[in-house]
């Protein structure tokens, strides 16, 4: 249940501000009142809502100012987590980094229309290629906190998503810079890159908040 309503308030099915009534999320959900208050609970102290003292829960607001703050722990936080996986990844780790990038370009490659089609695929298939790069760093508390990171950009991608093209521009040919670069075991080229292209898409969410 609290996946789910993660997953809703990211993807802005719950949008930024929504009130968060007990009698309506219990029924959506169809859990009890404890189960829903220990979620709600879990996700105010992730960032993703704010509780008011007599008027309970709601969905945490946007911002360009908080937007700017999460870019910079996410960056942070990816790049000292690349840096340990490629000094750890094995032949494995470097296989499946190839393998979610094809399927991440499978959608990446198409026009526009179609890719909006198909994009909670591309969501997942997304968010696997960036957890694949990460996924031999040997610091569990930091791959925590990166995809905690990563989650609160989701959020702000989709509350921007509408916007004509996206902000994807030139993001197909960026992953597989990124791919190339972390295989090839250049930590400093491969973290400039993982910059770059957080930074680009959050400025461009920014001139759309």
């Amino acid at each position: 249940m609290l996946t789910r309503l993660r997953t809703d308030i990211v993807t802005s099915v719950l949008e930024p501000g929504t009130r968060l009534k007990f009698a309506d999320m219990t029924k959506r959900y169809d859990v009890g009142i404890g189960t829903l208050r220990e979620a709600l609970s879990q996700l105010s102290s992730e960032g993703f809502v704010t509780v008011e003292v007599g008027k309970g829960f709601k969905v945490a607001p946007v911002s360009a100012e908080e937007l700017v703050e999460i870019t910079d722990h996410f960056i942070n936080f990816e790049k000292r987590a690349v840096r340990e996986a490629i000094e750890h990844g094995d032949d494995d780790w470097e296989a499946n980094i190839v393998a979610v990038h094809h399927r991440l370009s499978l959608i990446e490659g198409l026009p526009w229309e179609r890719r909006m089609e198909r994009h909670s695929e591309w969501v997942e298939r997304h968010r696997d290629f960036h957890e694949a790069i990460v996924a031999a760093c040997q610091g569990r508390w930091l791959f925590r906190l990166r995809s905690i990171m990563f989650d609160q950009l989701d959020r702000y991608r989709f509350v921007t998503k509408r916007a004509p093209e996206g902000l994807g521009g030139r993001k197909y040919e960026e992953h597989g810079e990124i791919m190339a670069a972390t295989l090839a075991r250049d930590a400093d080229l491969a973290s400039s890159l993982i910059e770059h292209h957080i930074r680009d898409t959050s400025e461009r969410a920014i001139k759309l908040l």
